[in-house]
């Protein structure tokens, strides 16, 4: 059973009572820490939201004109938005893959129609989310590759904390599948960094295309 997932919320059909509890709730994304790291016995591990708002950064970074750089933005924001009320979900907590998209579609409902009485607001919100998990435009494709680009960033911070290059499963599981060249292109200047900074002899070297673990890391550790 996933501990993770928080007690339903439902509504008391008073809009500013529903909103300002939505409010709270976003806290979570504040405290809760990403489960992979947790999992890997880091040190003081990133919280959701850590992870989301410098997703949201890199997205003002891209130099894709194509892009909806604005878009960009609100997706990197939202996209992890489930979390707070069912948490960072990894298999050690038994929920297979469908009960977990299960859990997550039905907090994104708990939101936008219990809390957020379906406003306008509310209905952006659940269009952003939506879009990112269907992952069918530029901009869902691209904040997806921000996602994998991220933990691995991620990953190399921590690896210099400990002096050692032990996370590699964080690198296997996300450089690999980045398919923005622009990322990509990310992506191999921070593997240059870590070879940089730990003998080769330390660290498999990932390249792009040549490891098939899926995007998360939490699905093999």
């Amino acid at each position: 059973m996933n501990e993770t997932v928080n007690e339903p919320y439902y509504s008391t059909g008073d809009v500013s009572v529903d909103r300002l509890a939505f409010f709270h709730i976003l806290e979570r994304l504040k405290t809760q820490k990403r489960t992979g790291w947790v999992n890997n016995a880091i040190p003081n591990p990133e919280s959701i939201s850590d992870h989301m708002y410098r997703m949201a950064l890199l997205s003002m970074c891209t130099s894709d004109a194509k892009l909806d750089v604005a878009k960009c933005v609100m997706l990197s924001v939202v996209h992890d938005l489930a979390e707070a009320q069912v948490g960072d979900i990894a298999p050690s907590h038994g929920i297979s893959k469908e009960e977990k998209s299960r859990l997550e579609s039905e907090a994104i409902r708990v939101f936008v129609h219990e809390m957020l009485h379906n406003s306008p607001a509310a209905q952006r919100i659940e269009a952003l989310w939506k879009e990112y998990e269907e992952r069918k435009t530029p901009e869902a494709c691209f904040v997806k590759d921000l996602d994998r680009f991220e933990m691995a960033t991620q990953a190399l911070e921590y690896e210099k904390v400990l002096d050692a290059p032990r996370l590699q499963a964080f690198y296997d599981s996300s450089i690999p599948d980045i398919k923005h060249p622009e990322v990509q292109g990310w992506g191999k200047d921070l593997l240059e960094e870590r070879s940089r900074l730990f003998p080769s002899s330390q660290v498999q070297q990932t390249g792009v295309g040549s490891v098939e673990l899926g995007d998360d890391p939490r699905r093999v550790l």
